[in-house]
């Protein structure tokens, strides 16, 4: 396939301005850069731009001429201070009097993780072993930024606290990073069978029960019901951990256990890179780094490179049916995507 072959592109960028481009028109951008007239979509949705820009693109595919569709994402962060980086990222998930008051991401994530240990007894250490996971996930793959950095319990454990009771190594990491895919209807030997998005409150204080995200469990239903298959099906995921205490949550949301015992997953094995149903191999938004808008479509990435059996040492065996949950803002926006392989 050549670029020529394009037919409409979807970019997702939270703030190109602020990324340096100093261009808040970039479909006209990209239209100048590649030299083509198409239709270019530009798509926010916080942290979950990647994924709602796939969302976009496949159903606009369904509704028009377009054979091959093109979804991007990009962001550009650790040329900026973390000042900038904070006031930024603060803008999609909290409204202007959250933010005076400091209530960002990673305090908003401790808001809810406390919520959650109180109510079902997960543990700091529960935690831990998510974060250790994906350090060791992350440690095969070249793409991540903790690639071959060994990463213990103990330093896990003994990192400085964010806010309690997140500690550094249960929040994601800032990257500079791109990804793409192509959404053709071409045959392939993978499909996506499934892919919803729904929307919820801003704030996560505003849900009538902080400890399950009702955007997270409504994609998820409706992708499962669109793929014919339910959570059990489902051979492996890379969830949107931007903190541990979210990929425990999206245990139970997605479906993979019950309310309350999500925990037992991680403390089992069964969402290690050998076990039952390996969780971000890759190494996940915590190891692998979160370059924002980027991060949805890598996770596709992720997902096709295990069905082809392209992913190297972090290679598992089952990978016909594999999930991508990606989340914008504090559970705000979340979308799901099925993908099966239906190649020999």
């Amino acid at each position: 396939m050549a670029f020529e072959d394009i037919d409409a592109i979807f970019v997702a960028n939270i703030e190109p301005e602020a990324n340096g481009e100093r261009q808040k028109h970039t479909g006209p951008m990209l239209s100048s850069m590649f030299q083509r007239k198409l239709p270019i979509l530009t798509v926010l949705a916080g942290c979950g731009g990647g994924g709602a820009a796939l969302w976009n693109a496949i159903n606009f595919q369904k509704t028009s001429n377009s054979k091959n569709v093109l979804v991007v994402g990009f962001e550009k962060l650790v040329t900026n201070t973390s000042e900038k980086v904070t006031d930024e990222m603060s803008r999609v998930g909290e409204r202007i009097y959250e933010q005076a008051e400091g209530v960002i991401f990673p305090a908003q994530n401790a808001l809810v993780a406390q919520q959650y240990m109180m109510k079902y007894g997960a543990t700091s250490e529960d935690l831990a072993l998510i974060s250790l996971k994906n350090h060791e996930n992350a440690y095969l793959n070249p793409k991540a930024r903790f690639y071959g950095k060994k990463v213990t319990l103990d330093m896990i454990q003994n990192s400085p606290v964010v806010a309690s009771p997140l500690r550094l190594f249960d929040c994601s990491i800032s990257v500079d990073g791109a990804a793409a895919a192509i959404v053709s209807k071409e045959k392939s030997d993978v499909e996506i069978i499934g892919s919803a998005l729904y929307a919820d409150r801003l704030p996560a204080f505003e849900a009538s029960d902080m400890t399950s995200w009702e955007s997270t469990k409504l994609a998820a239903a409706a992708a499962y019901s669109q793929a014919g298959i339910t959570s059990q099906d489902v051979d492996f995921a890379e969830l949107h951990d931007a903190f541990t205490s979210v990929e425990l949550m999206s245990y139970e949301d997605l479906g993979f256990a019950e309310k309350g015992e999500g925990k037992n997953l991680i403390k089992k094995g069964v969402t290690k890179i050998n076990g039952k149903l390996p969780v971000n191999t890759s190494g996940g938004l915590k190891a692998k780094g979160h370059p924002v808008s980027a991060t949805g479509i890598s996770q596709i990435y992720e997902i096709v490179k295990q069905m082809r059996k392209q992913a190297g040492k972090r290679q598992i065996d089952k990978t016909r049916i594999g999930l991508a949950h990606n989340v914008g803002g504090v559970g705000s926006t979340a979308t799901v995507h099925i993908l099966k392989h239906i190649g020999g």
